[in-house]
């Protein structure tokens, strides 16, 4: 019987088919459990949650010991709750007990990161063949389906600057929890994403001289784009120091967004803090 669309009860009958004849499709969670033990009734709610939060992406599958005793003692289940992870026909993990949710996150993404990071990396050769718009579609299904794939959440920034799309981009990085935006491959995107919403909300006039106040905010913002958040910092505090009026004080503005970045802590929050509060004396 299925109890949702991912979620079926094993019986003799479709044991083979349900766990092992899906296996070769994809990942099954087969858990064994048994009406007697108390560990089990807690366990079975949660996977059942963990099995629609992720969408279809495994199959879970419940196998009542009291029922299926002999095919569970097969598989050399001698305890429950017991989850077995199965691929190919093949055990390829278990988990014994009422282990945590992250537990349970942690080997799903050792078996299904190749899924999505085939996903992933055939978006971005949908973008190298000029496809960019069916790239960026694809990234944002895969980001609904794992958002906490970061990795994926900052190639789709990357693809909705590129296609005109910077606010988007903005949106998308600035909603993600706080320990996510710090992460070493999404706070350089995310700080430049802001130096860009910040020149455009007075676009550049002539970036071309090699000392004015919009070639130096586009300096800051390629040194930020190449991970030199030091060379960025040296060029904003400057286009504050010569020009506070410049798109209303945009150096000091941009600063403050870099030190949200970097945290408090940061040598170079410190550093160019310090420096940036001279400026007030």
């Amino acid at each position: 019987m299925s109890l949702t669309p991912y979620v079926f009860d094993a019986t003799r009958e479709n044991f083979d088919s349900l766990i092992l004849g899906n296996s070769t499709r994809g990942l099954v969670l087969a858990h064994f459990w048994s009406p007697k033990a108390g560990p089990c009734m807690v366990l079975m709610p949660r996977l059942v949650k963990l099995a629609a939060e992720y969408g279809g992406r495994f199959l879970l599958v419940m196998v009542n010991t009291e029922e299926l005793g002999q095919r569970a003692r097969g598989l050399g289940i001698t305890s429950v709750p017991t989850v077995k992870f199965f691929l190919r026909g093949e055990t390829v993990h278990t988990i014994h007990g009422a282990e945590s949710d992250a537990t349970f996150h942690a080997a799903l993404s050792r078996f299904l990161a190749n899924d999505q990071d085939r996903l992933r990396m055939g978006a971005l050769r949908m973008h190298q063949d000029g496809d960019t718009e069916g790239a960026i579609a694809l990234l944002a299904r895969i980001a609904v389906e794992d958002p906490a794939d970061l990795a994926v959440a900052a190639d789709l920034a990357k693809l909705l600057t590129l296609a005109g799309r910077p606010d988007e981009a903005l949106a998308l990085l600035a909603a993600l929890p706080a320990p996510a935006r710090a992460q070493a491959g999404i706070a350089p995107l995310l700080a430049h994403l802001e130096l860009i919403e910040a020149a455009n909300q007075n676009p550049l006039e002539d970036a071309t001289g090699t000392d004015t106040p919009a070639s130096r905010l586009s300096h800051a913002a390629q040194a930020l784009f190449e991970d030199q958040p030091e060379q960025a910092l040296t060029e904003l505090l400057e286009l504050a120091r010569q020009a506070p009026d410049f798109r209303d004080d945009i150096g000091r503005r941009a600063m403050l967004a870099l030190f949200g970045m970097l945290g408090g802590e940061h040598e170079l929050t410190r550093r160019f803090r310090a420096r940036l509060a001279e400026l007030s004396v």
